[in-house]
C-alpha cells in the first residue's frame, strides 16, 4: 500500500510585507504551518529591515498594486489560499500632499487585486485592510460595522472606496473577502512618521539628552490604540469563518494624544509638559477628533480580544525606542 501523502501547508500571500503588520501577520501565519509569499515592489528603496529575521522563511515575490499583470503572475506562480491586502500610501498625513498617489493605491490598488483574484482563482480567500480613518467626522459613538462613513482625508476616502469595492467584488462574484475596519494599532515597529511613535522615539531621546523638545500636533485628538500583534490574529480569523464579512477591530477604549505623552514620559519618570510644544504645522488641514470603536462583533463571531492594553503598549514602544538608542537593539525597530 503507497504511503498516504501529507498534506501540503497553506500558502498565504501578503502585500505590505515589509510593513508593521505584514511584518507582525508573516510571524503569526509562519508559526501556524504556513508558506508565506510577501508580495514586495521593485524598487531600490525598499526597507526589509520588518522582516530581516524571516527572510529565509519566507518567499518574496514581485508585484505591484499599480499593475494587474504583476498581480495576476503573482497569484498564477504561487497560487495562494489566501491573500491578506495590508499594501496601502497609508500615512494620512501625505495623503493631502499626495492625493491622487494615495487613491491610485489605497483605492484603486485594491479593485486590480481582487479583479486578479477573479482573473485567476475565486476560491482565494482575500482580506482587505480597512481603516477607521473611513469613519472620520464619526456620525455616531462608538462606531461600529453600521456607522455611517464620513471620512477627513484623502487616506479615508481612498479607504472607503477599497471597502466598498471588497464588499462589491463579494457580492458580485461571490468572493471570500472581508475587510477589517481596524482601529489604530501601533508597535515597536510602527514608522517614526506616525505620532505615537514620534512620542515614544522623542521622550526615549530626551530622556537620554539627544534632544531637548518634541514639536507635535492637535494634543486633543482621541484614538482607539491596540497592539498591532494582537490585531494581525483577527485578519486571520477573519478569512477561516465559513461567510465572509466586516469586523471592526478595537480595544473600544479612547486616549487622547496628550494622554500618550503623558504616558510615555512618566515611564522615563518625566513631565511631558516640560518637553512638549505644539506646533500648528503638523494640524491636519481637516481634523479628526475621535475616534473609539466597538469590537462587539469580533468578540462574538471571531472569539476575538485584545491581550496587550494600552499602558503596557506605550512602554514596549518607550523601551524598544530606548534600546535602540542605546545600541543595545539588535532585531527590528
Amino acid at each position: 500500500m503507497a504511503p498516504v501523502a501529507e498534506p501540503r501547508p497553506r500558502r498565504a500571500l501578503i502585500t505590505g510585507i515589509t510593513g508593521q503588520d505584514g511584518s507582525y501577520l508573516a510571524e503569526f501565519l509562519l508559526d501556524k504551518g504556513y508558506e508565506v509569499v510577501g508580495l514586495v515592489r521593485r524598487s531600490s528603496m525598499v526597507s526589509f529591515e520588518r522582516i530581516a529575521h524571516l527572510q529565509d522563511q519566507i518567499t518574496v515575490a514581485s508585484g505591484d498594486l499599480l499593475d494587474e499583470a504583476s498581480l495576476i503572475e503573482a497569484l498564477q506562480t504561487h497560487r495562494p489560499a489566501e491573500v491578506y491586502n495590508l499594501a496601502a500610501q497609508s500615512f494620512v498625513q501625505t495623503s493631502f500632499g499626495q492625493p491622487v498617489l494615495t487613491g491610485e493605491t489605497t483605492a484603486l490598488g485594491v479593485t486590480r487585486l481582487l479583479d486578479a483574484i477573479r482573473i485567476v482563482d475565486p476560491a482565494i480567500r482575500f482580506y482587505q485592510a480597512s481603516s477607521s480613518e473611513m469613519f472620520g467626522k464619526v456620525q455616531e459613538v462608538p462606531q461600529s460595522e453600521n456607522t455611517p462613513f464620513y471620512p477627513r482625508s484623502p487616506y479615508g476616502v481612498a479607504k472607503v472606496y477599497g471597502h466598498w469595492i471588497t464588499v462589491n467584488y463579494r457580492e458580485s462574484y461571490g468572493l471570500h473577502a472581508s475587510s477589517g475596519i481596524l482601529f489604530n494599532h501601533e508597535s515597536p515597529r510602527r514608522g517614526l512618521e506616525f505620532v505615537t511613535r514620534k512620542i515614544t522615539h522623542g521622550a526615549a531621546s530626551i530622556f537620554l539628552g539627544r534632544q531637548s523638545q518634541l514639536r507635535l500636533g492637535n494634543l486633543d485628538s482621541k484614538r482607539d490604540w491596540g497592539f498591532a500583534g494582537d490585531y494581525v490574529t483577527a485578519m486571520w480569523l477573519m478569512l477561516q469563518q465559513d461567510e465572509p464579512g466586516d469586523y471592526v477591530v478595537c480595544t473600544g477604549q479612547t486616549h487622547s494624544v496628550r494622554e500618550f505623552c503623558e504616558s510615555a514620559f512618566a515611564h522615563l519618570g518625566l513631565d511631558y509638559r516640560d518637553y512638549v510644544v505644539v506646533d500648528e504645522a503638523f494640524f491636519r488641514p481637516a481634523e479628526v477628533d475621535m475616534l473609539v470603536g466597538d469590537p462587539g462583533r469580533a468578540t462574538s463571531v471571531l472569539g476575538w480580544r485584545q491581550e496587550v492594553g494600552f499602558q503596557e503598549l506605550v512602554a514596549m514602544m518607550v523601551d524598544a525606542d530606548l534600546d535602540l538608542l542605546e545600541g543595545r537593539l539588535k532585531g527590528i525597530s
